[in-house]
């Protein structure tokens, strides 16, 4: 049966005197084989061209506009970029009537996005190589994509991929709540305690130390609501603890062959740094940076912390291409 979709009431790209648009964005509505749009958009290089696009896959919760300031790093490296909102989240469709919701009946939807997106945003830009850049929630889905095809990327960088979650001791038994729940009917309802609020105060937030960087998310949502979700719901909860638990099968790490280096903060409150260093250490070609000082959303970090990652992005890069045996 077809989803039934409820479009964004904008696909347009948020600036605001905080955080402006990048220049020379071409903005673009992807369509998904169900027939959901997502909102993308496209940029070239301002440095010089080093022939390679990067794709950013955002996290739950995230908007494109978060990653303006990622997005002009990564043109003075050279890099072309594709970024773009998950379904359900930022400018793109809703799957409940209830925009505030975060929704999702099963994680590997999400596949089903990103192949929309490599199709007609990345496969027109056939002649440049393909790196991919995503961030916690975004990451489950790039390992999973990786692991259908571990050619679809030559290298990613991942920032605190949804592999664990923090509260591992908590896990067993959360799962199970709303594995329940969600067989007795409750999928898309919140999760307990639960709300529709997009943005946290900065005090004691386990998002980031730097207070401007996370101040912008605040101000891109005032001028355009309609671009944030609350919390999650049931459903989306419990098919995220199925991927996560199937990424935690040791026999995940050993199949992908795909050069990714994996960094983390070091006391990450929301997303497992131990299990993303044990993830990146199983993996033929895997890299990990563990970060001191930084929380989860290390690109929105401050400036020291954001330079560390910079700098092992860039030595990264440098790596020869490991030669993949069968």
């Amino acid at each position: 049966m077809r989803q039934r979709v409820y479009p964004s009431p904008s696909y347009d790209l948020v600036s605001v005197p905080e955080n402006p648009v990048p220049e020379d964005a071409e903005p673009l509505v992807v369509k998904t084989t169900g027939g959901i749009k997502l909102r993308a958009a496209r940029w070239r290089p301002t440095g010089a061209d080093r022939k390679t696009v990067m794709v950013i896959l955002s996290g739950r919760t995230e908007f494109m506009e978060k990653y303006w300031e990622t997005i002009s790093d990564l043109r003075s490296r050279g890099f072309h970029v594709v970024a773009f909102d998950w379904r359900g989240q930022g400018g793109s469709d809703r799957l409940l009537p209830n925009p505030a919701k975060g929704h999702i009946p099963r994680f590997d939807d999400y596949l089903d996005d990103l192949d929309a997106i490599m199709k007609k945003a990345v496969a027109p830009l056939s002649d440049l190589k393909r790196h991919a850049l995503a961030h916690s929630m975004g990451g489950a889905v790039l390992l999973r994509a990786l692991l259908r095809d571990d050619t679809l990327f030559e290298r990613c960088t991942l920032s605190a991929p949804m592999i664990g979650l923090a509260f591992e001791r908590l896990k067993k038994n959360a799962r199970f709540l709303v594995s329940l729940l969600a067989i007795l009917g409750f999928s898309e309802r919140y999760v307990p305690g639960g709300s529709p609020a997009p943005t946290m105060p900065f005090a004691d937030n386990p998002l980031s130390t730097d207070r401007e960087r996370h101040e912008r998310a605040d101000a891109v949502i005032a001028a355009a609501p309609h671009l944030g979700i609350g919390s999650p719901t049931i459903g989306w909860v419990a098919t995220a603890f199925a991927a996560m638990a199937e990424l935690q099968d040791p026999e995940t790490a050993l199949a992908i062959n795909t050069p990714v280096l994996i960094a983390a903060g070091a006391h990450d409150r929301i997303t497992s740094t131990p299990i993303a260093e044990t993830f990146a250490s199983r993996m033929p070609n895997g890299r990990f940076l563990k970060l001191d000082g930084a929380e989860h959303e290390i690109l929105l970090e401050q400036d020291h912390l954001r330079a560390k990652f910079w700098a092992a992005f860039d030595q990264f890069g440098l790596e020869p291409a490991p030669t993949i045996s069968d």
